[in-house]
């Protein structure tokens, strides 16, 4: 019992005390900030017919609940995926699996550090809500149950399944980083799909806030006397918030078969641990260490001396194109060979399926299948204890830090090269740099959260971010000119890479002057 909370007690403080958590956690505070708009906010989360809810505690508990749910399980497995990998880069992993601690036990303390880590998102995301409510409301008391109850049965449930996903995925995909995050990806879109129609059914919503919105709805037809389908949007909805109306919620009784369904979700996570358990390989990882032999040729030459005056001679050369053709095949040749068969369907895709759909669709999920390659961009040399060497080379910033940038471009275009041809031959000259300009766009913010978060985590949760988005058309998180847009979104896009491009030169230029 000792060397199990030791476990989950070392492994939360280690992920907390990190600098890529700090920065991941001040992003989320401030998209947490949004979840409930100001009073004069041009925009709004929860909508159903034109109608929006009354600033009490029951709204703020429930609508911060919910939306907490969706986004903390969205953010949270990338946050949380890498315990058991940390513990094998670590060596601490072979210290653990020479104690008696069994598989059993040691997996559920990562499922209960993963959601510790989590837990601590919600609890300062709970805190903020509720100094928002006493600062927007007009008056109202603060009903601390109306607060408690929808984050204990809607959002505490669902981190805990994430908390669980990750550390399975770790078990079966530990060396696959692709297929976890592919795996949770359209895992989570498909539970973001069901869309439940009985009590029986809500409780098969792993989020939990479907019965909530359902609610929300039956309280809207009651108002209009209306029985037909109400228009419920969830997400940021600009516009139209002058002209909504005004309904008060005042809470639920969630059935008993709602509140049974949340506890025995826990209680699935935790039968699964233990019946993968036995799959766990308890660090037993070899390591393949290629020996390759030596050349007959090159043994009966060692005992001979070596004319100098046959070598050739060396040659300086400040071209930035080989280290350009060098980066480029460094990260062509990254991950296993199959995964590039996922890449060829893509621009497959790209090239056979109608304009609209391969632009709005195809395009982010083949450049999301990339992310494991852009993620460690300018990371890398940190991770892999080689940054004193690589940030001694001559001059690292306009040689190095640009080759790989423009290598990371050349393949994010090479891959939509079908699509970029297709555009051009329609003469969509605006959508064809809208393409490249996204290009650069998502390589550049690949190095800047990289650079400024010293790890890969808070680049993979934003992308998964602005993929989910571009996929569910929401057109303001568009980056590559999939939607319609103002005449003025070429201007803007190009300005956004100018100030990214500038922060990472001279985030890297500071970094060398410290290192």
């Amino acid at each position: 019992m000792k060397s199990f909370l030791k476990i989950i007690t070392s492994d939360y403080l280690q992920r907390t005390r990190s600098y890529a958590f700090l920065v991941t956690l001040c992003a989320t505070l401030a998209i947490a900030y949004t979840f409930v708009p100001e009073p004069n906010a041009t925009y709004s989360t929860i909508r159903i017919d034109g109608y929006v809810g009354l600033y009490n505690s029951a709204w703020f508990g429930y609508v911060t609940a919910i939306m907490t749910s969706i986004f903390l399980s969205l953010i949270g497995f990338y946050l949380i995926n890498s315990g058991i990998k940390t513990d094998i880069d670590t060596r601490v992993g072979q210290i653990i699996a020479a104690t008696k601690i069994n598989n059993f036990s040691y997996l559920f303390s990562k499922v209960l550090s993963n959601f510790l880590v989590l837990l601590t998102i919600v609890l300062i995301v709970l805190t903020m809500s509720i100094i928002l409510f006493l600062l927007y409301n007009d008056g109202r008391v603060l009903e601390m149950t109306q607060f408690l109850k929808p984050y204990t049965l809607i959002t505490l449930p669902a981190i805990f399944l994430v908390a669980v996903l990750a550390v399975i995925s770790e078990v079966f995909f530990g060396k696959y980083s692709v297929l976890q995050n592919l795996g949770f990806f359209f895992l989570f879109s498909a539970l973001m799909l069901f869309t439940p129609k009985t009590e029986a059914q809500f409780s098969l919503d792993v989020f939990g806030g479907k019965i909530v919105t359902h609610e929300l709805e039956e309280i809207v037809r009651g108002i209009t006397k209306s029985d037909g389908k109400t228009d419920l949007t969830i997400g940021y909805v600009l516009g139209g918030v002058k002209n909504s109306k005004k309904f008060e919620f005042n809470g639920m009784d969630f059935p008993a078969s709602f509140v049974i369904s949340r506890l025995a979700l826990v209680l699935l996570g935790i039968l699964v641990i233990g019946l993968i358990s036995p799959f766990f390989h308890r660090f037993n990882v070899k390591e393949r260490i290629k020996m390759t032999p030596l050349r007959t040729e090159a043994k009966k030459h060692t005992s001979k001396e070596i004319n100098l005056s046959n070598l050739s001679i060396p040659k300086t050369n400040y071209s930035i194109l080989p280290i350009v053709k060098t980066e480029f095949l460094l990260l062509f040749r990254k991950g296993k060979k199959w995964l590039w068969l996922l890449n060829f369907i893509g621009m497959l895709s790209l090239a056979m399926l109608p304009l609209k759909l391969s632009h709005q669709m195809v395009l982010p999920i083949l450049w999301f299948l990339q992310i494991s390659r852009l993620s460690d961009l300018t990371t890398k040399e940190i991770t892999n204890n080689a940054h004193y060497f690589a940030f001694s080379s001559y001059k690292t910033t306009s040689r190095l830090l640009l080759s790989r940038l423009l290598s990371a471009v050349l393949l994010m275009l090479l891959l939509v090269t079908p699509l970029a041809v297709r555009l051009a031959l329609t003469v969509n000259f605006f959508a064809t740099l809208s393409v490249i300009l996204g290009a650069i766009f998502i390589v550049l913010l690949a190095a800047v959260l990289g650079t400024l978060s010293k790890g890969k985590k808070l680049f993979e949760v934003l992308f998964f971010m602005l993929t989910y988005a571009n996929i569910n058309g929401i057109s303001y998180a568009d980056y590559f000119g999939g939607f319609e847009h103002h005449k003025l979104y070429i201007r803007t896009l190009a300005s956004v890479l100018v100030i990214l491009g500038a922060i990472i030169f001279v985030t890297r230029r500071h970094q060398l002057k410290n290192y």
